[in-house]
């Protein structure tokens, strides 16, 4: 079996990332996480990665011209370790069109909600607000509009009386490491495609 190799883009503690780490290591996973890449120096998911002997790179979207030259110079680092499969965990940059089309049905997200509900940031706090009593996770397919990619899963928990968007996001996070390593099973296995 050729496994597909994997990169990961980070932002910060990278819980997701560590947790498709966890389930590469598996003989009969269909995917290996070969590079992890931040827009932060100082994302302590990097330090994870380094732990896994994972390759790593950081990018400070700051240090260039355009948007265009800093995904382009993404795009080279991915290419770099010959990526297959790009997989955004906590990842807090808007992606330009160009670069999404570059990995277009090779790229997927994890969002903390029942997309198409909830697009954006602050979902958990918002639901709350709303008075929603169903909330959960979806991992998708990266499309060039904002959490508008077809979702591969979803999984849903309960919204409890009492619930804060800490104590809502905690049990999400349970739900989005669940979902995340078996929706990247299904696309490095070719059971699930963008059409």
């Amino acid at each position: 079996m050729s496994r597909k190799k994997v990169g990961v883009l980070i932002s910060g503690r990278g819980s997701n990332m560590s947790v498709l780490i966890e389930a590469a290591k598996a003989p009969d996973f269909p995917a290996e996480i070969v590079g992890v890449l931040s827009n932060r120096a100082a994302a302590p998911g990097l330090e994870i990665a380094q732990q896994h002997g994972i390759a790593t790179a950081s990018l400070a979207q700051s240090k260039f011209p355009s948007r265009d030259m800093f995904e382009d110079t993404m795009t080279q680092i991915l290419e770099s370790w010959e990526v297959d499969i790009v997989c955004l965990a906590g990842f807090m940059r808007i992606l330009g069109e160009d670069f999404v089309e570059r990995w277009r049905g090779r790229m997927i997200n994890i969002h903390p909600s029942l997309l198409p509900a909830y697009k954006g940031l602050d979902t958990h706090a918002r639901v709350i607000a709303d008075g929603v009593t169903v909330h959960g996770c979806t991992v998708h397919f990266v499309t060039p509009g904002l959490d508008e990619g077809p979702a591969i899963l979803q999984a849903e928990v309960p919204v409890l009386p009492g619930d804060t968007p800490e104590t809502l996001s905690a049990r999400v996070l349970v739900e989005e490491h669940r979902i995340y390593p078996e929706a990247l099973r299904l696309l490095a296995s070719g059971s699930v495609s963008l059409e």
